[in-house]
C-alpha cells in the first residue's frame, strides 16, 4: 500500500482522481427481507438474520450467499455479512450488487456511511432505502474494490479464527472442570478417575461429595468486591471532567462478555479520580464478573499481559484470588460453570433488569475441594488462559489496525499497489 496525493475536486468534495463519483443506487440494490416467525423455523444450519445479526437458524435459505444484511427496523443501519446462504427477516434489507461491484468491498464501504444515524421514523427506528440510494461517493473500480476487500477480510478472518480458538479453549477447560468438580472423576492417588474407581463419597447439603471435600461459601475462596461507579444510559455519578482521553480504563460488563479489556472505544478516568476509588480498582490476574443481564455470572480474567490497572463499574463484581490457596484459573472456571450460574441466577432479583448483589455472590454455597486439587486444576487451566489472553491481545491489535485502515482505504487516502497483470482482469 502507498499514500496517494493525486485528488480532484468534485461536487461531493475532494476525491481520488481515478475514482468515479456515483450514487449508491448505481452500485447496489436493497431488497426487503422476508418474515419468518420463530414458530415456523425448522431445525437446520441456515442462519436467520434480524436487524442486529443472527436471531436463529432454519433448514432453507431465501437468499444465496455471500451477502450483506442491513438493519431496517429496530437496530437501524447495523451491517452484518454472511458467507453462506441465509434468510434475512422482514426487519432487514439484503444487498445485491450491480455489475462491476464487489460484495466484500460493499460490506466494508457501507460501514463508513453512518447508516445508523439515518433514522427516518419517529416511533420505531427505521431506515428508508431511498435515502440510502441518494448518497454520493467516489467509488473505485472493481479490481481495486476487490483488493481493498481482500486486505480487510484477511484481518477479519484472523480475528474470527482467534475468537474460535478461544471458544474451543474455554470449552476444553469447562469439560475438564465438569469432570473433576461436578462428576468427581479427578485423578485419584493411582491416576484413576476417583468416583468410578470406588472413591469414598460423603453426604452433604449439596449432595454426595468426595471424602475430604466440604461445603462452604464462595467468599471462602477469594476477596470479593463491587464496582461503585455508575456509567451508562441511565446516568452516571462521574462528572464530565472525570472522563479523560487516557488514564485508568473503566471496565463495563461488555468487556467481560467480549473477553476484551483493551477495546479502543473504552472510556477512561483520570489517575487522580482513580486514587479516590481504590475499592473499585482491579489489576491483571483479577477476575471480573457481570451482575446483569444474562448470563448474570459471566466472568473473565484481566490478562497478565496488560500492565495496567482498571476501575470496575457498578455492573461488575471483582473477584481477587489468593494465589497461595486458590489459583485464578480454578475460580474463573468455577464462576463460569453451569452449576454456579444456576445458583447465582436463583438469587438474582429485579423486576425489569435481573441482577445479583455483592452479599448474594459472597453467600453462594459451593463444594470446596482440597487445596492440592484446586492447584492441580489451576496449573492446567493456566496454560489455556495464557493462550486465550494471547489470542485476545491479537484480536485487539488487529481490530485497531482494521478500524484505522477502513476509512483511509475507502477514501483513497491509502491505496493498494495492484500488479499490472491483475489490472487487466475483468
Amino acid at each position: 500500500m502507498k499514500k496517494q496525493t493525486k485528488f480532484k475536486e468534485t461536487e461531493i468534495g475532494k476525491t481520488h482522481e481515478d475514482w468515479e463519483e456515483r450514487k449508491i443506487r448505481d452500485c447496489i440494490e436493497l431488497f426487503y427481507g422476508k418474515g419468518l416467525p420463530e414458530r415456523q423455523r425448522k431445525k437446520g444450519s441456515i442462519p436467520v438474520f434480524g436487524s442486529n445479526g443472527i436471531v436463529g437458524f432454519h433448514d432453507e435459505a431465501s437468499v444465496k450467499g455471500p451477502g450483506i444484511i442491513i438493519g431496517r427496523k429496530g437496530s437501524v443501519g447495523e451491517i452484518t455479512f454472511s458467507k453462506q446462504d441465509f434468510w434475512p427477516i422482514d426487519t432487514t434489507y439484503y444487498v445485491q450488487t450491480k455489475q462491476g461491484n464487489d460484495m466484500g468491498f460493499w460490506y466494508y464501504f457501507l460501514k463508513t456511511l453512518g447508516l445508523n444515524r439515518m433514522n427516518s421514523h419517529s416511533a420505531v427506528p427505521g431506515l428508508n432505502r431511498d435515502n440510502v440510494y441518494e448518497i454520493d461517493r467516489a467509488i473505485p473500480n472493481f479490481i481495486e474494490q476487490r483488493a481493498i476487500a481482500s486486505i480487510l477480510n484477511s484481518l477479519d478472518d484472523k480475528i474470527a479464527l482467534n475468537r474460535s480458538m478461544n471458544t474451543t479453549l474455554e470449552a476444553i477447560g469447562q469439560a475438564l472442570f465438569r469432570r473433576w468438580f461436578i462428576d468427581f472423576e479427578f485423578p485419584d492417588g493411582k491416576g484413576k478417575p476417583y468416583r468410578s474407581s470406588g472413591g469414598e463419597m460423603v453426604k452433604t447439603e449439596l449432595g454426595d461429595v468426595p471424602s475430604g471435600w466440604r461445603v462452604g461459601r464462595f467468599a471462602d475462596l477469594a476477596e470479593i468486591n463491587k464496582g461503585d461507579i455508575v456509567d451508562g444510559p441511565f446516568g452516571s455519578n462521574l462528572k464530565s471532567s472525570d472522563y479523560t482521553d487516557f488514564g485508568v480504563r473503566l471496565i463495563h460488563q461488555e468487556n467481560i462478555k467480549e473477553f476484551n479489556f483493551i477495546n479502543e472505544k473504552q472510556r477512561y478516568t483520570s489517575f487522580e479520580k482513580a486514587a479516590e476509588l481504590q475499592r473499585s480498582v482491579a489489576f491483571p490476574g483479577d477476575i471480573v464478573m457481570t451482575k446483569m443481564p444474562e448470563p448474570i455470572t459471566r466472568a473473565a480474567r484481566i490478562p497478565h499481559n496488560i500492565s495496567k490497572s482498571f476501575i470496575i463499574m457498578a455492573d461488575c463484581i471483582r473477584v481477587r484470588p489468593n494465589p497461595e490457596l486458590t489459583p485464578s484459573g480454578y475460580l474463573l472456571y468455577l464462576i463460569n460453570s453451569k452449576s454456579f450460574r444456576q445458583r447465582a441466577e436463583g438469587l438474582a432479583t429485579g423486576t425489569t433488569r435481573s441482577r445479583i448483589n455483592l452479599t448474594q455472590v459472597k453467600s453462594i454455597k459451593i463444594v470446596i475441594p482440597p487445596e492440592n486439587c484446586r492447584k492441580a486444576f489451576g496449573m492446567f487451566s493456566e496454560s489455556l488462559e495464557s493462550l486465550r489472553e494471547k489470542n485476545s491481545y491479537e484480536i485487539s491489535i488487529l481490530s485497531s489496525i482494521r478500524d484505522a485502515l477502513l476509512p483511509k482505504l475507502m477514501s483513497g487516502e491509502v491505496r493498494i499497489e495492484i500488479p499490472m497483470s491483475k489490472k487487466k482482469v475483468s
